[in-house]
């Protein structure tokens, strides 16, 4: 559970397997631990009942089935108290009861709050864990997942749940994930922090045996191994020299180089597409000089995201005026464009109450300090510095100074999560499969994947109701409405959606990419048949 970035997303998705996984191919969800896609049953007008039955063939590294009680069992410890679930807690809230079949120990009911249709798909998306391994007394048996979900913060957990916390610690997963046995189709075989992670394919794999094969359960490449190159030049050029099969993302410029190269033409695959992931610049509402959504505001109007989009993608990608791409049905287009405007930031940050003064500098009567701002963003990554740059600058010109914190990746989410920032730029996993953005901007999140601390009663339930509404044009209100609130109080600015830039060896068969990270299935990959590297490039 404890995933702190898309790379350790992406690892244990070859690692393990949920009930469903997205089809990049098709674009859609297929069955992959489920024997299919569940049966939907309304109840009522609040909830939905969805029905699942798991493979036969599905099994755990010692050979022992997967089970509904693993699924039980996953469901209750995504809301455990006391382990780094929160992300998980907020997104799978959901889901409210499972109901075990007696007869059929594959058959399950998953019990859902809402009605909208994304929760069928959405209710699978979790890799499955083992029971056995990390509760062999089945002490969670005993509980409901809806008293675990309920569970007051002041209260001390159950001894079983503390027990389980314990062993989950002791185990120390996040460093050592080959102490979980799953059921996919890769085993971690070697682990360089910071250098490389090696995955081998299992000799025998249940999946391997399945007629007609599920297009989420292939496994071509014996071994996966996923180098850490800092610096792109050096990855274009080891690219160039066969020793890597597949770059992504590739940075803009480098992709145009490659592009125009006709001898990279005659070696290389190239693919873009648009993505989800939004880069996004945040503000931490709990610090003083911040809490005024107007001071919030006239920092935002020094960015500039239409230069910023040129300067970094050439052009590519989109600009937003949310977290809802522009081609999606539900954007709400009333509102306008955000744009660089350091003449409206001035009088926002006099309706704010900051008065400049003779220095430069700006002031309010209510603070002891002038307003000065701390930037956090990835080190390693340009796009990130380019906007922490040019909001430098613009912010310079009004005398407010900003200090770059370039920070690790490693460090950026305890300093993000401790608090330890006034402002970041971020990117920001979107999705085209469901509404739910509880883990970004609910107070439940807040100190996880909610790091600006925004969060009113009012917000909490407006999200809430997002992510369970069936109903589409009650749906397509609130979406809209929620993208004005976060426009007005700002604690987000989305600045730009990212294209996806891959580029892969022609020695491989052409690669099915999604606007998805990390562009494509690094399971799915094989190598070219000699008809196919004799077709024209692309």
């Amino acid at each position: 559970m404890a995933l702190p970035n898309q790379n350790a997303i992406d690892v244990a998705n070859l690692l393990h397997v949920s009930l469903l996984q997205v089809d990049y191919k098709s674009n859609r969800y297929a069955p992959a631990l489920a024997q299919s896609l569940p049966q939907v049953t309304l109840m009522g007008d609040s909830l939905t009942s969805l029905d699942y039955h798991l493979r036969p063939a599905a099994a755990w590294d010692n050979g022992q089935p997967v089970l509904a009680t693993d699924v039980d069992f996953t469901l209750k410890l995504m809301q455990c108290p006391g382990l780094p679930n929160e992300g998980a807690r907020a997104q799978f809230s959901f889901i409210r009861k499972i109901q075990l079949d007696p007869a059929n120990p594959r058959h399950f009911t998953i019990v859902c709050r809402g009605q909208a249709t994304e929760l069928a798909t959405a209710s699978g998306d979790y890799p499955i864990l083992p029971e056995a391994v990390l509760d062999p007394t089945h002490a969670l048996r005993g509980i409901s997942l809806a008293a675990l979900q309920d569970w007051p913060e002041s209260r001390a957990p159950a001894p079983a749940v503390a027990a389980l916390v314990q062993r989950y610690q002791q185990a120390d997963l996040a460093r050592h994930p080959e102490r979980l046995p799953g059921c996919g189709a890769y085993k971690l075989a070697v682990w360089e922090t910071g250098w490389h992670l090696l995955l081998q394919r299992k000799a025998h794999w249940w999946a391997d045996a399945l007629r007609p094969a599920s297009p989420v359960l292939q496994a071509r490449p014996q071994q996966l191994d996923f180098v850490i190159i800092p610096d792109d030049a050096v990855a274009t050029l080891a690219l160039r020299r066969h020793e890597l099969e597949v770059y992504s993302p590739v940075p803009a410029r480098f992709f145009q180089r490659l592009q125009t190269s006709a001898a990279a033409q005659r070696e290389l695959f190239f693919y873009s597409s648009p993505s989800y992931d939004i880069v996004t610049a945040g503000f931490n509402t709990r610090r003083a000089p911040l809490r005024d959504k107007c001071t919030r505001q006239a920092i935002s109007r020094l960015f500039d995201p239409v230069a910023l989009l040129k300067a970094t993608q050439l052009g590519q990608g989109s600009t937003t005026i949310g977290l809802l791409p522009p081609t999606s049905p539900y954007y709400n287009d009333s509102l306008p464009p955000l744009t660089y405007a350091p003449a409206r930031a001035v009088a926002l940050l006099q309706q704010a109450g900051w008065r400049r003064q003779p220095d430069g500098t700006w002031r309010h009567p209510s603070l002891a300090s002038p307003l000065t701002l701390r930037l956090r963003y990835r080190t390693d990554e340009t796009t990130f510095a380019t906007a922490a740059l040019q909001l430098q600058a613009a912010a310079a010109q009004l005398g407010i100074p900003i200090v770059l914190v370039p920070t690790e990746t490693s460090v950026l989410v305890s300093a993000l999560r401790s608090g330890d920032f006034d402002m970041y730029i971020r990117l920001v996993r979107g999705s085209p499969f469901g509404f739910n953005f509880m883990p970004v901007l609910h107070s439940n999140a807040i100190g996880n994947g909610n790091f600006t601390g925004f969060g009113t009663p009012a917000t909490d339930r407006l999200l809430e109701g997002i992510a369970v509404e069936g109903n589409e044009r009650r749906k397509r209100l609130m979406l809209r409405k929620l993208q004005a609130v976060v426009r007005e109080e700002m604690p987000l600015v989305p600045l730009f959606f990212l294209p996806i830039r891959l580029v892969a060896s022609r020695r491989l068969q052409p690669v099915a990419t999604s606007g998805l990270k990390p562009g494509y299935m690094p399971a799915t990959l094989a190598w070219a048949t000699a008809d196919s590297l004799r077709a024209p490039a692309h």
